[in-house]
């Protein structure tokens, strides 16, 4: 996968981190490709111009989307759904139009209901951001070293997927090929889960926290590094959780169970074998 994708002209709908970055990217892979942003927030448009992360501002859907033969959805997920009537009706019939929303059992059906000619809708979700949202954080090495789930079949006949899977690997992103329902159910373990335990371990310390500060005052950089994810807004996790509700109770309760088994281990010495565990899979991770 080292020959240039066959995009020249990349219409970017929503330009903050995910999207900004993308474009950032986009750029640096393929210098003579042109990049159009839409945003719902004329600022940041302006912001995505100072970056150099586009080259031109477009305040209508429509008319960014028109010439397009790549469009990179980066929307909330309700924006997402909401978009797609208007890009598969707007957009080019050789495009191929994608997006990065955290879950796709529902982007990808609204896909499928308005999706019905020869434009292509592929399905995708960069594992990558930071606790902080906006244009400002965007980075063009984002994607690096990170997977990036697509909903097809990595054998796909499509060119136009074939080439979108070069271009991330360009990025340094790994692909990863699934369909939506197993993704919605790993990114409900490994991501969604995560976010909530911090976001409930955030609730907990502060409950216990006095009026001399304590126990938060002896707090050190581990609890600091546990709680990172808490720095998420609400809004960009609202439509994650509405659109993944069963994947995300059922990974709760299996945290559930998990908590129970160390709090019935307490005082014997089953908890080495649950550290062992912990340890084997915090060195995988770090492969």
């Amino acid at each position: 996968m080292t020959e240039t994708p066959g995009f020249r002209r990349v219409a970017i709908l929503g330009t903050g981190l995910i999207g900004g970055s993308f474009a950032l990217a986009v750029r640096r892979s393929i210098p003579e490709a042109f990049v159009v942003g839409w945003d719902r927030d004329r600022n940041a448009l302006d912001r995505a111009m100072r970056r150099g992360a586009i080259h031109d501002v477009v305040v209508d859907v429509e008319i960014a989307v028109r010439a397009a033969d790549l469009v990179y959805v980066s929307l909330p997920i309700g924006a997402v759904i909401e978009a797609i009537a208007t890009v598969a009706r707007t957009v080019d019939p050789r495009a191929l139009v994608t997006d990065s929303g955290s879950t796709k059992v529902a982007i990808c059906r609204a896909a499928a209901e308005h999706f019905q000619g020869e434009a292509r809708f592929l399905g995708g979700h960069p594992m990558a951001g930071k606790e902080h949202s906006g244009i400002e954080h965007a980075s063009v090495d984002l994607f690096q070293s990170a997977p990036y789930a697509l909903i097809a079949n990595e054998d796909s006949p499509d060119e136009r997927v074939r080439d979108f899977a070069k271009l991330i690997c360009s990025f340094g992103a790994r692909p990863v090929w699934c369909d939506a329902e197993t993704h919605d159910w790993s990114v409900g373990i490994v991501s969604h889960l995560p976010q909530l335990a911090s976001v409930a371990l955030s609730r907990v310390i502060q409950d216990e926290t006095d009026d001399a500060e304590f126990p938060l005052a002896l707090a050190g950089q581990g609890l600091q590094d546990s709680l990172r994810l808490a720095g998420s807004p609400y809004n960009v996790w609202r439509d994650i959780v509405l659109t993944n509700t069963d994947n995300v109770a059922r990974a709760l309760d299996r945290l559930e169970q998990a908590i129970e088994h160390l709090r019935s281990n307490l005082r014997n010495k089953e908890l080495e074998q649950e550290f062992r565990a912990a340890n084997e899979l915090y060195r995988q991770l770090k492969k």
